[in-house]
């Protein structure tokens, strides 16, 4: 075998197929190291080492079964389930909604104050852009791209409002393939020298925001505030924002609001009795002031068969100088005599300037404002929304107004919720089909109480290496985790059953049950575990390039671990926990549940024979 891969591989080299070449040449070396060097370990392991392993087990096995052992047992799995609960209070691992993620795309937002000019706001997003440069540097090779633009695509995500929003800016940083970066600092460092750059630009709020990584949701700290009282509902939203900024709570960025009241606004006030004393309407000068501005259509000039209207209006210079509109000439037919009079604006309007709020949102038919912020790197929306809602219960409100924490931490709920239904329907299956199987319930309870114990292991590995509990991909690892748990538990209890079935004594078919099923059970888990390790680090390899340029890239970490990471070390962590319950834990239940059984069968004896005795 190993002449005809060379031969082939000869072949190859010389019509330049390379790649399939050393690809044969890595088969013959495999083949050589498996008969020159595995060979002899895996003999070594099988008639020393295994052996050796499987003697330890037995004798702790023997140990475990003996008197009233297997009672404590089951007390001290207990008790440490739930001392791991009440050490993860303590210790509060980090839990988020979604993995943390290094960005891949950083999003500057510029928001001036309502009619500020569209190149106003130019100015400010270039002072921005300025700014982000400064902070991560011309040419910096881990940057693909920063993007500026001013009106169209600058709202920030989920607050887009109708028209054309000419006081707000974006600024946007792209960054190459973490594969491709190479100046060893995190996007997340470069977000946070962002953020301080940006922070003092005058008369404009900043926000700095990444990339989702996942389904849009809202942000981490979202404050609705409700009431039917327009006035009393402004008034709280600030007073509640202002208390909050007095706080100076760690972990937020900006506390905003996406209610605008500043919006300025030019109100043309008739002079009603003058103007009907000069036989002109309310509705003619709203007209004449209308067709100014925006124009009127007056003909259309038809060109084969297209038509484009011909519009009638003021010039551009005439158009933005407020005083020349105030002085334009309103030409009509007197309502009282029927003559033909003009007149300027001013004679029947005078032109006050004000400001006004931009838009009134409602939800639930009742008026709403938000107040939103974002949190600086390494803070959670676990540890400070609970804050902010303890202070909300204690404000002093206006009658009808009400507060609301939502957004991300809505969506948490519906998922922790969600979950938490799909493990209860998962055991209720689990349990429904070992009925069927085993026809008894203990047993059934025996190997369920895996799945649950199994938790311990997720908890206990997440403390230790100081991970972050993620609600999302956790749980569904903790889900996944219960199958394999359930299999190998299966595999102890139907051979213990079998051995009895033939006549063995039942505690001489747990110890050999146990010795038999132990192959099984470590290949199941060691493979599972050893698969995952991949996944759980982040390890890329090029497998092309590889053979085709002999440099497989080889490099840890990247976009995908960071989603797919806490998945694969919580099922690492609660298997290899589960492992030893199903070696130890299960086949001293089973003792357990024999010896109770025996013991209320003699009961039940005993108290026939008194009955036959009388």
């Amino acid at each position: 075998i190993i002449f005809v891969m060379l031969g082939f591989a000869a072949i190859f080299y010389l019509t330049g197929v390379t790649g399939l070449a050393n690809f044969l040449i890595f088969g013959v070396l495999m083949i050589l190291f498996f008969h020159f060097v595995m060979k002899k370990m895996i003999k070594v392991f099988q008639e020393k080492t295994w052996p050796f392993l499987m003697s330890i087990y037995e004798r702790q096995l023997r140990y475990v079964l003996k008197g009233s052992r297997p009672i404590w047992i089951l007390a001290g799995m207990v008790a440490l389930f739930f001392a791991t609960v009440f050490i993860t209070g303590i210790v509060k691992p980090t839990v988020l909604y979604f993995p943390n993620n290094d960005p891949n795309n950083i999003y500057v937002y510029i928001k001036m104050p309502g009619g500020t000019h569209q190149n106003v706001t130019s100015d400010i997003t270039k002072l921005a852009e300025e700014r982000v440069y400064k902070a991560v540097g011309k040419n910096n090779p881990d940057i693909e791209s920063i993007i500026s633009n001013v009106t169209i695509g600058a709202e920030e995500e989920g607050f887009a409002s109708t028209g054309n929003p000419f006081n707000r800016g974006k600024v946007s940083v792209n960054f190459v393939e973490h594969k491709n970066r190479t100046t060893g600092v995190s996007t997340t460092e470069y977000m946070e020298m962002i953020r301080k750059e940006v922070a003092d630009i005058a008369g404009a709020e900043i926000t700095v925001d990444k990339n989702s990584n996942g389904p849009p949701t809202g942000k981490p700290i979202n404050i609705e505030i409700t009431s039917e009282n327009l006035e009393h509902l402004v008034a709280d939203a600030f007073a509640f924002r202002n208390f909050l900024d007095s706080l100076d709570i760690p972990g937020v960025e900006e506390l905003k609001t996406d209610f605008e009241m500043n919006a300025p606004e030019i109100t043309v006030q008739i002079d009603r009795d003058r103007a009907q004393r000069l036989g002109l309407s309310t509705g003619q000068i709203g007209m004449e002031i209308r067709t100014a501005l925006y124009g009127k259509e007056i003909s259309k000039l038809k060109q084969d068969e297209d038509e484009y209207p011909i519009m009638l209006r003021y010039a551009k210079v005439t158009r933005d100088n407020i005083n020349a509109l105030v002085n334009l000439e309103i030409t009509y037919r007197d309502m009282n005599t029927g003559q033909l009079r003009s007149i300027p604006l001013s004679t029947v309007a005078k032109v006050d300037y004000s400001s006004s709020y931009t838009g009134i949102k409602r939800l639930d038919q009742k008026r709403v404002i938000t107040v939103y912020s974002n949190l600086l790197s390494g803070y959670s929306a676990n540890d400070i929304v609970p804050k902010i809602e303890r202070l909300a219960k204690t404000f002093p409100l206006h009658e009808g107004t009400s507060i609301k924490l939502t957004g991300e931490q809505e969506d948490q709920a519906e998922t922790s919720s969600f979950f938490l239904k799909a493990m209860v329907i998962a055991l209720g299956v689990i349990f429904f089909i070992l009925i069927t199987q085993f026809g008894s319930v203990s047993k059934s309870l025996i190997i369920l109480s895996e799945v649950i114990f199994s938790i311990i292991g997720v908890l206990l590995g997440v403390m230790l290496f100081g991970m972050d509990i993620v609600i999302l991909m956790t749980g569904l690892g903790i889900v996944a985790l219960g199958g394999i748990v359930v299999r190998n538990g299966i595999l102890i209890v139907e051979f213990i059953d079998s051995k009895k079935s033939e006549g063995m004594p039942t505690r001489r078919a747990i110890i050999e049950g146990g010795k038999t099923r132990i192959t099984p059970v470590i290949l199941t888990a060691t493979a599972t575990m050893l698969g995952l390790v991949p996944l759980a680090v982040g390890m890329n390899i090029n497998f092309v390039t590889m053979f085709t340029e002999l440099n497989p890239h080889i490099y840890f970490g990247g976009d995908n671990v960071a989603f797919w990471g806490p998945l694969a070390w919580s099922i690492i962590f609660g298997l290899s926990f589960a492992t030893f319950l199903t070696l130890m834990f299960v086949p001293a239940l089973y003792e357990l549940d024999y010896t109770i059984k025996l013991k209320m069968q003699r009961r039940k004896n005993l108290r026939r024979i008194k009955a036959l005795q009388k």
